[in-house]
């Protein structure tokens, strides 16, 4: 699904960045675009950057269902900085908390949470739904062979002799006494 994303400008508080930019918005649907200008609002802008496609994987449907149970269903914009005309490029939108976890990782991207539109919300759950399979938890067992039986080394041929065996000092001095 075509998603475009709306950031918006406003003045720098400081004298070190003249501006201030934070995504605020999703728009399902969008047409292309390329920093078309939407509202002004005094010195704060709002621009519809750049419309992307909202990819969902059926492997991924976990991580769906995690981002549709949080408190506020989110899809998250990754954004980096560049030098040119505009400010940052928008790089990916994406469902899944778990990726958007994954760009910060490298400290090179902007991962920004965008709160999901109902419309868009009721999609990802018809995926979900359609998709979604879960993974039953199977407790590995352990060994019930018991390896402190033996002593290290003692009866394996490519041993010749009994002090070609490693033994710590503590072990050493066990042996001793």
């Amino acid at each position: 699904m075509p998603l475009g994303v709306v950031l918006r400008r406003l003045p720098g508080v400081t004298r070190w960045a003249s501006y201030s930019w934070k995504a605020v918005a999703v728009l399902p649907g969008a047409g292309s675009a390329d920093w078309q200008e939407l509202r002004r609002e005094g010195e704060a802008v709002e621009y519809h950057a750049a419309t992307l496609p909202l990819e969902l994987h059926g492997a991924e449907t976990e991580a769906y269902l995690h981002s549709l149970s949080a408190a506020e269903p989110a899809i998250y914009v990754v954004m980096r900085e560049c030098s040119g005309d505009q400010p940052l490029e928008v790089v990916l939108v994406t469902a899944s908390p778990y990726e958007a976890q994954d760009y910060t990782d490298s400290g090179e991207e902007i991962v920004e949470k965008v709160p999901m539109p109902a419309g868009l919300m009721a999609w990802v759950q018809g995926f979900v739904t359609d998709f979604h399979q879960d993974e039953a938890f199977i407790k590995r067992k352990r060994d019930k062979k018991r390896t402190d039986l033996t002593q290290d080394g003692v009866g394996d041929p490519r041993i010749a002799t009994a002090a070609d065996i490693y033994a710590s000092p503590a072990r050493q001095r066990r042996r001793v006494h």
